[in-house]
This record gives C-alpha cells, sequence and structure tokens, in this order.
C-alpha cells in the first residue's frame, strides 16, 4: 500500500466513525440521566457505559495504530455515570480525534503489527476493522436498552 492509498483508508474511516459518533449522540439526545444510567440488568451495561465504552476503545484504538501512547482505564469506563451533555461531549472529543491521528494515517501504520495494552500485536488496519465493528455492535445495544427501557411495564 502506498502513501495515497493510506490516506484513502485513514478517509474512509474518518468518515464511518463520524457517522457512528452521530448515531451514538442521536441516541443519547434529550435521554435524562436516570434513563441513561439504567440497567436492564444488574450486570447489564448501561447506554452511558456503552457508549463511554465504545468512545474509550475507539480512543485507544486509533492512538495505538499510530504509536501514540493512551493513558485508557477502562475499568473505569464500565463503571461510568453520565449525563447527554457529557456523553455528547465525549463523542465530539472523538470526532477531534479521529480528525487528528486518521488524517495523518500513513501506510506503515496500516500494515505493520501494533500492539494494543492486553491484545496481541496486529496489523493497524485489522484494529480499524475490528474496532470498527466492536462500536457498531453496542451501537445496536444501546438501541436494545433504549428499546428494554421504553417497554417497562
Amino acid at each position: 500500500m502506498d502513501e495515497a492509498g493510506a490516506r484513502e483508508v485513514g478517509e474512509a474511516f474518518q468518515k464511518l466513525f463520524h457517522e457512528l459518533h452521530e448515531k451514538f449522540r442521536a441516541q443519547v439526545r434529550g435521554l435524562d440521566h436516570g434513563t441513561l444510567n439504567w440497567r436492564p440488568l444488574p450486570k447489564a451495561n448501561s447506554i452511558a457505559v456503552l457508549v463511554a465504552h465504545s468512545l474509550g476503545s475507539e480512543r485507544e484504538m486509533i492512538r495505538a495504530v499510530r504509536s501514540l501512547p493512551s493513558d485508557r482505564d477502562r475499568d473505569s469506563e464500565f463503571r461510568v455515570e453520565a449525563d447527554a451533555a457529557e456523553l455528547l461531549a465525549l463523542a465530539d472529543q472523538a470526532d477531534r480525534e479521529v480528525d487528528e491521528h486518521l488524517a495523518g494515517l500513513t501506510a506503515e501504520d496500516l500494515i505493520q503489527d501494533r500492539p494494543r495494552k492486553d491484545h496481541d500485536p496486529k496489523p493497524g488496519l485489522i484494529w480499524l476493522i475490528s474496532n470498527y465493528g466492536h462500536a457498531r455492535e453496542h451501537l445496536a445495544q444501546v438501541e436494545l436498552t433504549k428499546q428494554l427501557y421504553d417497554s417497562r411495564t
């Protein structure tokens, strides 16, 4: 892969992640604190947790692909309680991170193995694809959690 191809891949992922962030925003907007932090089951995750975890994982992954350090505290993502403004701000920050780091994506970033905390190293492109899929799964969980919340009797 040459540098022009790497830029195209970076631009494609920028677009995909921006669209995903907007879908998270659409799910969060207008929801009150109680709804965002409600758990359908004791061991299930709230909407706030799912959004915070998805965006935290994305940030750490993008930084790993670019060989940048990350101070991610994954465990804290599962204890988060947040309101809509806080979650929208996380999505805004995620947009900025995507723009900053994916705009400069290189061919080496995509093809070289990159370590991620407790994971075996994989090529950057594989991390981008798998993390995007991971976030889409959590978006579906957010949608289902909203449906469950609205269906309570």
